[in-house]
């Protein structure tokens, strides 16, 4: 993933799993760190502050504003901003981080599916006697 798709999908792992009574505590401290952080990033931009506001009650309607207001910040680009998405991540586990539904490392494969729901017949040849 690049580093604004990261900062959004924890920043979305977190708003989610903030939302349940389940929620440990490593994760909502995390989620409010990596918050904190992106807020200093867009102090002074209205517009920024609102997103990453709203993002956090509706994260798949503001997703796409939040990206271009991360990417016009260059939180991208700050080291402690990623560092905390990832961190956030870990905690909150690959199934919860939305746009990464499949982790596929196809090295040295011949053939590959990734997908829902498919169907695949492979037919090998005969063998000779």
């Amino acid at each position: 993933m690049d580093p604004v798709t990261i900062i959004v999908a924890a920043l979305t792992a977190g708003a989610t799993a903030g939302l349940k009574d389940t929620a440990a505590s490593a994760v909502t401290d995390s989620y409010a760190k990596l918050k904190d952080l992106v807020g200093v990033r867009l102090s002074g931009a209205k517009t920024g502050e609102i997103v990453l506001s709203e993002h956090e009650s509706d994260p798949g309607t503001w997703a796409v504003p939040l990206t271009k207001v991360l990417l016009e910040s260059g939180a991208d680009t700050d080291p402690a901003v990623l560092d905390a998405a990832r961190h956030l991540l870990a905690l909150v586990g690959e199934d919860a981080a939305p746009g990464v539904k499949y982790k596929v490392d196809v090295s040295g494969a011949r053939v590959v599916y990734v997908g829902d729901h498919g169907h695949q017949d492979i037919r090998l040849p005969a063998e000779e006697s």
